[in-house]
């Protein structure tokens, strides 16, 4: 089997993304079969595979940094928003219905298995499998149902690198905020944090780093340039 490596985030938008594409580049170089996998995405836009199935596009893009066809198995549930409280929901690729946020949350749990089997299966063909979660671990109120943070974590068994936005502010409150709304269990998936999207001078920041890395007990490793 291989291994596999997760992406978390402290919030949406700090750029889970791109540095999961990233890191499937740095793999790639390094002479390994990397494959990225998102259990649930949610966007309007999809992809349509060479099977015509859907798939959301971060994994396209994560697919071509992996130098490899994108496939619905790295992306098995998509979620298209069709209102404030409702979403399109596609498994595997296809159209299985509309659902509110309240059923779509209590169905959740009916889909943790076919999750692990693509899973284990990515697993079994790869070296590593590039796990990308959605929005934040810290989400407490959806955690008891969760497959797309820590829940998915547990199912891939996976060390977790959680990232961060320094670029909206408040980074330092958020990292530390995030690690404390997770179990004990959880915190000791969490093996490092990164800071993305930096903008200034990098010295100015250590103080802030050595505090937090006291505090959390998780290094920091590294600090990502704003990207334009």
């Amino acid at each position: 089997m291989g291994k596999s490596i997760m992406f978390q985030g402290t919030a949406s938008n700090v750029g889970k993304s791109l540095l999961t594409a990233g890191f499937c580049r740095v793999f790639k170089q390094d002479g390994l079969r990397v494959i990225p996998f998102k259990s649930q995405n949610m966007a309007l836009n999809s992809f349509i595979t060479e099977e015509g199935l859907e798939m959301g596009r971060a994994q396209v893009f994560q697919a071509e940094a992996a130098g490899i066809k994108p496939s619905a198995r790295m992306n098995p549930i998509l979620l298209k928003p069709t209102s404030d409280q409702g979403s399109q929901v596609i498994i595997n690729g296809k159209v299985y219905g509309n659902m509110t946020a309240r059923e779509y949350h209590e169905f959740k749990p009916q889909l943790a298995e076919m999750i692990k089997r693509h899973y284990e299966s990515l697993s079994s063909e790869y070296d590593v499998v590039a796990i990308e979660g959605a929005g934040s671990p810290a989400e407490i109120n959806l955690r008891d149902k969760d497959i797309v943070n820590m829940g998915m974590a547990e199912i891939a068994d996976s060390p977790v690198i959680l990232i961060a936005d320094i670029d909206k502010g408040g980074v330092f409150a958020s990292i530390l905020g995030t690690i404390m709304l997770l179990t004990e269990e959880e915190r000791a998936r969490v093996k490092g944090v990164i800071i993305n999207k930096f903008r200034g001078d990098r010295s100015i920041l250590e103080p802030g780093i050595k505090m937090l890395e006291d505090l959390i007990k998780i290094p920091v490793l590294g600090v990502v340039p704003y990207t334009y």
